[in-house]
Parts: structure tokens; sequence; C-alpha cells
């Protein structure tokens, strides 16, 4: 029978999101894990044993997406709030604004090449942004209702989208038509994306399907309906042959996708399971849901040849069902249902390597400043606070081995290295203390700062538009004044022409 470090293994498990964990990404670099959640915050966890994590302030709304550049220096993130924020995952915490739609945005993500960011929201478009120009460039309006979710290919010609109007469609970049358009979803959308090499895309649904479709035939491949509830989340692994899925049964599934089979079912969670991630080396998958916790899961499936991995499937005492074999070459879609010998994990979830990390709050609280105001520099200063005289009344207790209170007057490292998980609202309560008012007035002037840079952006684009009014109307005083001179001329060669007349029969006369 095969050995159980064989299967997957819950790593860790990180607790700071006050709500339902929504999204999640692993940085490029291996180093990191951003998430999402409706508690309005980001937070960045360091894979590195009892490191740091940092929590990102600013969005008013409920996270619903977030996606690490390929570069790993800029996560973005959208939100209910109708905007999209670009975050740099570091200390400073910093964040430039898109406001980005008319209703709440539903997910973002970069393009490959990390010059462009695509958006979907519930007004019922596709939207295609510039990362370094910070500008809107194209909308994509064909879908019929909210979109749920809209990715970019691996090489950046071609956007999948899916939403409500129980769709699945393919946009062509370049010329920005619907090139195709999968409508036999069940009922709504609720995931897409691209496998690694961009051969294939899978859509979810809320009727607990999942699809895939060979885009080369633009044929349905693969159909599974492995889940008791419907699907929120699936990820692809690098070497396209295993998908992960998160569903609102609790459960994480893993599919063989060469073979067409369910191989693990995953307990864990004590809610709905709403996302799911393969890191991009693919040997370690986050899962997040409803019970606000993110689990880190790791797995060595990956790492050996494939045949191997179906031999060791083959000694267990309870093996797997033979595949579907005609799905190595389908002739026709069909259904793959759970298989109730499938592997079931059931790891204790407190029993695990690392306690809660520490907790840097980073950002701006919002209801410090009125909230049409979007600060465009968020400072670092923030943590800052937990220094001033009145910081030993704000300790309280925290999550896991975190205890004590910070004493006032020790310097900013020393204060991060020992920061406590409090609420960025309980550490933004104190209006007498002077290190709040001195931060107040900062983030005031934050705001007026991006206030005069907007209004000089606005200014330069009306001198702009002037300076083009100008000239048209110059041109048309030309026009007018060419004319002017044509009527005169044509006007004179008439008045001429009736004397010529008139003196021609007196020649004769004579």
């Amino acid at each position: 029978m095969a050995s159980v470090l064989e299967d997957p293994t819950l790593e860790r498990h990180f607790k700071g999101h006050k709500d339902a964990v929504t999204c999640a990404d692993f940085n490029p670099n291996q180093k990191q894990l951003a998430t999402g959640s409706g508690d309005k915050t980001l937070m960045i966890w360091n894979l590195a044993p009892k490191a740091r994590a940092f929590r990102f302030v600013g969005h008013q709304d409920s996270i619903t997406g977030l996606q690490f550049s390929p570069s790993g220096d800029l996560v973005a993130s959208s939100s209910k709030d109708r905007t999209v924020r670009l975050w740099t995952p570091s200390m400073k915490g910093e964040s430039t604004v898109f406001k980005a739609h008319t209703a709440a945005v539903r997910s973002v993500a970069f393009s490959h090449d990390g010059q462009r960011l695509v958006t979907a929201s519930d007004d019922k478009s596709v939207k295609v942004w510039s990362v370094y120009r910070q500008c809107f460039v194209y909308s994509l309006n064909q879908h019929t209702n909210w979109v749920r979710c809209a990715r970019f290919s691996l090489d950046g010609r071609l956007i999948a989208s899916c939403g409500d109007d129980r769709s699945v469609r393919l946009w062509d970049t370049s010329t920005k038509h619907c090139i195709n358009c999968f409508s036999d979803c069940g009922g709504s959308a609720t995931f897409v994306d691209f496998n690694s090499s961009g051969t294939c895309i899978a859509s979810s649904g809320a009727d607990s399907s999942l699809k895939i479709w060979d885009l080369r035939t633009n044929k349905l491949i693969q159909h599974y309906q492995v889940h008791s509830a419907g699907i929120n989340s699936f990820s692809f692994h690098p070497s396209n042959n295993y998908l992960i899925s998160g569903s609102s049964d609790r459960t994480v599934k893993i599919l063989d996708l060469l073979e067409g089979r369910l191989i693990y079912t995953l307990h864990g969670h004590k809610g709905a399971v709403i996302t799911v991630a393969f890191s991009r080396v693919g040997d370690l998958f986050a899962s997040g849901g409803a019970d606000c916790q993110v689990l880190l899961w790791k797995t060595n499936f990956d790492s050996k040849p494939y045949q191997t991995v179906l031999q060791q499937h083959s000694l267990r005492s309870t093996p797997d069902p033979p595949p579907h074999l005609s799905d190595i070459h389908p002739r026709t879609p069909h259904l793959h249902h759970a298989q109730p010998t499938a592997i079931q994990i059931n790891p204790t979830v407190t029993d695990t390597q690392s306690t809660d990390p520490h907790v840097v709050e980073l950002g701006q609280a919002l209801h410090d400043i009125k909230a049409n105001f979007l600060a465009r520099h968020v400072t670092s200063s923030r943590v800052e606070e937990r220094t001033g005289g009145e910081s030993t009344n704000w300790a309280g207790p925290t999550s896991g081995n975190q205890t004590g209170s910070e004493s006032a007057g020790k310097g900013r490292s020393e204060e991060v290295d020992t920061a406590q998980t409090h609420p960025l609202e309980v550490l933004s309560g104190h209006p007498s203390s002077l290190d709040f008012t001195l931060q107040h007035i900062v983030q005031q002037l934050d705001v007026l700062t991006q206030t005069v840079s907007v209004l000089e952006e606005r200014l330069t684009l009306t001198e702009d538009k002037m300076k083009e009014c100008l000239q048209h109307q110059s041109q048309i005083l030309k026009d007018m004044q060419a004319s002017g001179e044509r009527h005169r001329m044509e006007s004179e060669g008439t008045d001429e022409s009736p004397d010529n007349l008139r003196m021609t029969p007196s020649f004769s006369q004579a």
C-alpha cells in the first residue's frame, strides 16, 4: 500500500481574515501567498516559518479577486466597491486605484507579459487596462448578465470570460470580437481559465459541473460532476495533468485529467470552499473558504513520473476505479461522476506545522477620511501608531501564541517584529493620541496631493481640448474666408457677362 506521505498533506493554516476568504494567489517567487476576503482586506502571507504577515486596507467593500503580476512586484485586487487596486506587496503598502466599472468588479487578472489587466463586472462588461499607463484600453460587451470571471491566454491573443448568462465567451484581443460562445452551461458559470499550454479552457458552474473544451477543435472533451454543490473556483496544475476544484460542499477535489477521474477528496474546511490555487511550480496549493481560514497543502505527485504515480495508486488496498479510456481520445463528451472509493483525506486542521503569524497592519483606515476620497499613496507609518504613548492601552487578545503588549518608545523595526494582530479600526479609534492626529494630517495632505494631481490632469486635458477647438475655429475661419473669396469672384464674373452681351448689338448696328 502506498505511503500516506505520497498523498496531499496539510502543511500550514493561516488565520487572520475576519470574513470569508474569497480569492488566493501565489507569488511567482514562491515566497508569498496573497488572499482577499469579505472583510475588505488583502493579506500577504510569507511562507517562511515564523515570518510576518501583512494586512492591506484600502477597499471599501469585499475583495472578490486578486492576482500577482508575472514579476511578482505587484498585486492586483478587485472589489465590490467597483474599483481595482494595484498594490506593492511590501512594508510600504502603496496602492493605485482604478475606478474600473459601474458595478461590482468580480475578477482581475494580468496578461502573461504583465502589460495588461482584464476585469469582469456585474455591469455585464469585460474591460482591459494598461498597467503602466494606468488607463482604460477597451471594453468587451456581449454578455447579457453579470460577468463572473475573465482570463488572458498564455500568448495574450485570447480572453475567456463567463457569467450568469450561462455562457463562456472567447474573445480575440486584436479584433475585439467574440469568436466563440459556449452556451451549454446548466447554470451560472462561476469561473473560467486556460490551461498552461493554452490549448484548452475549463469552466465551472453553480450546477456543480466542470467542463473542459479543446480550443483547437472547439469541442467539449471532458465533463465532470464530482461535487454535490456549486463549484466556486478551480486551478490547473502547471503540468496540465491535474486540476483542483473548490466547492460549496466544503471539499477540495483533485482530478486526474489524463485518466479522466477523481483521485482525491480533501476535507478540512468548515464551510464552503470559495477559492483554490496552485503555486507556479505546482508543489503547493492553497484553499480558502467561508470559515475565514486559508489552508496550505503540499503534494508531490508533480515531482514523479506520471506512470510511477499510477503504479503507486494501483498498490492501494482500496484502489480507485479504472480510468475512462475514452478520455485519452474522446469520441463524445461524457460525464464523470464522483466515485465512492476515491481517496478521502481528513486532516486535523489545528495540528499543523506553524502557529498563526504576526500580522502587520498596512494601508489606510477608510473611516478616518471621507469615503469619496481614495488615497493614492498609503504610508507605511501607520505601523508606527502602535509605538505612541497610549500603545499599551491598545493591546488585546490575539490568535495563536501571540501574547503581551507593545511598549512605547521602541524603534520601528523592533515594533514591527512584535506586532500584534489587531483590527485597524481599533488602532485608529483614539483621537486623543498625538500620533493619531499627526497621522490624520498626513492622510489629509495625501488626499489633497491626489486631488491637486487629478485637477492638474483635468486642467491639462481641458487645455488640450481648448487648443483643438481653437485650431478647428481657425481652420473654419480660413475656410469661410476662402469661400467668401470664391463667391466674390463668381459674382464679379456674372456681373461682367451681361455688359458684354449689351455691347455686342451696338457694334453690329454700326
